[in-house]
């Protein structure tokens, strides 16, 4: 009988999940406490310096160029290249995050950046800046495959187009031949 109501009661927590186990190992920081630590970073071009405001920092730059036109990406362009970093390489991975976004023209330069400075920026950062690159590298491969798709259907149709001129002059061919043979 004991071990009826100890199996229903771990039946229970197993279907309950884990909200029933006291929480160990998770921090205890609360939403506001979240929103007054990106409250407090200064925004703008993104820095190296190692502080709470890291990452925040990246990811709205990344989130930004997202969402933003090309107006939106020359004016930040411009920023990026005034603004007072604390070393190239972070000017040059803002850069690349700013150009992730825009053209399809853009998106070399924006490779070649992240290839040449990602592993200057600090651990914390690396795995969001590779995050990025490695999407960046799926658009451009799609682009590329996209490209050679549409080559080879402009191919098709010319192929088609040839086809049918051959078919059309045969068909000519052969209603003269007809045309003779009904002649007396």
């Amino acid at each position: 009988m004991n071990y009826r109501i100890l199996f229903a009661c771990a039946t229970t927590l197993w279907l309950a999940g884990c909200e029933f186990l006291p929480e160990q190992g998770r921090a205890n920081v609360t939403e506001e406490e979240m929103v007054e630590a990106t409250v407090d970073c200064p925004g703008g071009v993104p820095t190296f310096e190692a502080d709470a405001c890291l990452l925040p920092d990246w990811m709205s730059l990344g989130l930004a160029s997202q969402r933003g036109d090309s107006d939106w990406r020359s004016a930040k362009l411009i920023e990026v290249e005034q603004a007072p970093v604390d070393s190239e390489d972070a000017r040059h991975l803002a850069r690349a995050i700013t150009l992730a976004w825009g053209s399809e023209r853009q998106w070399t330069e924006a490779a070649e950046l992240f290839d040449a400075h990602l592993r200057s920026a600090p651990e914390p950062l690396q795995p969001l800046l590779r995050y990025w690159r490695n999407e960046l590298e799926g658009r451009r491969a799609m682009a590329g495959q996209l490209s050679r798709s549409q080559s080879a259907l402009a191919a098709q149709r010319a192929e088609n187009e040839q086809l049918a001129e051959k078919l059309e002059a045969l068909t000519a061919i052969e209603q003269n031949i007809n045309l003779r043979q009904q002649s007396p």
